[in-house]
């Protein structure tokens, strides 16, 4: 059997991780704030933790999924995890935060002779059900070879080595969401432009999106736009990533007009 495997974050995106683990024939015991959340897992033979560091088995792995970077320092921070996880033990963060507050992690993880490892997830729930998530990953190569097999039955389609400086997996992932976002807005714009000049914004995308915008971003979001969905539903994450690409940019003296131009969107439409 394989080893005991800590998961931490049961929302939209950890709750089908976490599902394809446990079909994986990985052992898990989970954490979640809403322990209701856990209730399916459960039943197909997770065991429930009470705390945060109920979940870490020294010298193992503990997966998290949380929300931002406050989340999970509280995660990391709280008593007993980087104690219990100790010498030969891997944290895998797969949360979407700041660079330098993984930098930070990592840092404080080595105190503890343990490992941090990041690897922020591209995808959204349907793909994690269907195998089908990206993953950048940064960290020490012995640990990331290890955590692999994980990455691959969590359902990540392609994983991608970004070297041994924690940081520059969550930069892609910053880079990303700000190019998702910002393709969004984009193609809204560009559709509207479509229909006020009384050409068919489906015919537009259509052609668009099987000549030279063929990509999933582009034919996903297209689609929506062209049927008049809502850009980004009531999902909050391109809000907050668009704010965390902002702030880094920031901090190297970047001139960030577009970036702030995007927040500014995002926010207006909250």
């Amino acid at each position: 059997m394989s080893e005991m495997i800590g998961f931490i974050g049961l929302g939209q995106l950890g709750l089908p991780m976490a599902t394809n683990l446990l079909a994986a024939g990985y052992p898990l015991r989970v954490y979640n704030r809403t322990a209701s959340k856990a209730e399916s897992l459960l039943a197909r033979g997770a065991h429930l933790a009470n705390q945060p560091a109920d979940v870490v088995t020294s010298g193992r792995i503990v997966a998290t999924i949380v929300w931002d970077d406050a989340a999970l320092e509280s995660v990391v921070m709280s008593d007993g995890f980087l104690e219990r996880l100790g010498p030969g033990g891997i944290h895998l963060s797969l949360s979407t935060v700041l660079p330098e507050t993984a930098k930070k992690l990592a840092a404080i993880h080595a105190q503890h002779g343990c490992v941090y490892i990041e690897a922020p997830i591209f995808g959204v729930p349907e793909a994690a059900v269907a195998h089908q998530l990206w993953i950048p990953c940064a960290g020490p190569r012995e640990a990331k070879e290890r955590v692999q097999p994980l990455l691959q039955a969590m359902g990540g389609q392609g994983i991608f080595d970004f070297g041994e400086e924690v940081g520059a997996a969550t930069l892609v992932k910053l880079i990303g969401n700000f190019l998702i976002s910002s393709a969004g807005y984009s193609m809204r714009e560009a559709l509207l432009m479509a229909e006020k000049n009384g050409v068919d914004p489906k015919a537009v995308i259509d052609m668009l999106t099987s000549t030279l915008f063929n990509a999933p971003i582009y034919r996903s979001y297209g689609k929506r736009i062209a049927e008049k969905a809502t850009l980004f539903g009531q999902s909050k994450i391109p809000l907050k990533d668009v704010g965390l690409f902002k702030k880094t940019a920031q901090q190297v003296a970047s001139p960030t007009p577009i970036s702030s131009l995007l927040y500014d969107l995002l926010s207006s439409a909250e």
